[in-house]
């Protein structure tokens, strides 16, 4: 908590963050040139946002590129402003490397990407990303969640499919690869997602990268909100054994 205090107190450093907000996924030398001062000066920023896990950092080719990292500004709502204003909470993933050999993700820059904690065992967390009877548990939406072979159905309240995933590729307890087609008018095409598990001891990290969004990612809104939602109940669930559904306005029946 001291490390999120000390990254913030600094106009520079609210400036950077400010610009991931605006765009994120910004090499160093985009970020360099809205501010004004040296390469070196922004890197030092840099360097104590990402000890404060404020900005995660993807390498592909010669390039860096960093992202604004939701998780750890949440924790500081979670605690000292969402008992006051009892607002929802939201949670979020982070950046991890990928390890296999010939994978497109490892030339491709991720369109999103987020990381969770979650205290948890490895199974624990690959099985409620897989069974789809959890994932029904803890979906901000969709209680109905079905099965077919690899594909995974997503239905809305009303009983309208709202999501269809097609693993594509699995590494048991570590990787899932997927399609990700959100259904209905207007939704775009579909695009891939990556879930990354790495168990740290009594807890393990979650990361989400998206790719191949047809659409701009807003902090807050559309995708990212969804995925914040997501990641909230799915912590909640494997932490707590609460069935708790972080919805949007439409109600989820019980």
């Amino acid at each position: 908590m001291d490390k999120i205090f000390k990254a913030l107190n600094d106009p520079t450093r609210r400036q950077l963050l400010d610009a991931l907000r605006a765009k994120d996924g910004q090499t160093l030398t985009e970020l360099e040139t809205q501010l004004a001062m040296s390469r070196f000066g922004v890197m030092k920023h840099l360097k104590v946002l990402g000890e404060a896990s404020l900005i995660l950092t993807r390498k592909q080719g010669r390039f860096k590129y960093h992202y604004l990292n939701a998780l750890p500004l949440q924790e500081v709502i979670d605690r000292w402003i969402e008992p006051l204003l009892t607002k929802p909470a939201a949670g979020g993933l982070i950046d991890l490397k990928t390890k296999l050999e010939g994978d497109t993700t490892m030339t491709q820059k991720p369109d999103f990407v987020m990381q969770t904690f979650i205290r948890c065992t490895q199974d624990a967390l690959w099985d409620a990303l897989t069974d789809p009877a959890q994932m029904g548990l803890y979906h901000f939406m969709c209680k109905r969640v079905e099965r077919e072979g690899d594909v995974i159905h997503y239905y809305r309240p009303d009983g309208e499919p709202m999501l269809k995933c097609r693993e594509t590729a699995l590494t048991p307890k570590s990787r899932i690869d997927a399609t990700f087609e959100l259904l209905g008018e207007g939704m775009g095409a579909p695009s891939r997602t990556v879930y990354l598990i790495e168990p740290q001891g009594d807890f393990c990290s979650l990361t989400l990268e998206h790719y191949d969004l047809t659409f701009p990612v807003v902090p807050g809104e559309g995708v990212a909100d969804g995925w914040a939602r997501w990641a909230a109940g799915l912590k909640t669930w494997l932490e707590t054994g609460e069935e708790v559904r972080f919805s949007t306005t439409m109600e989820v029946p019980a």
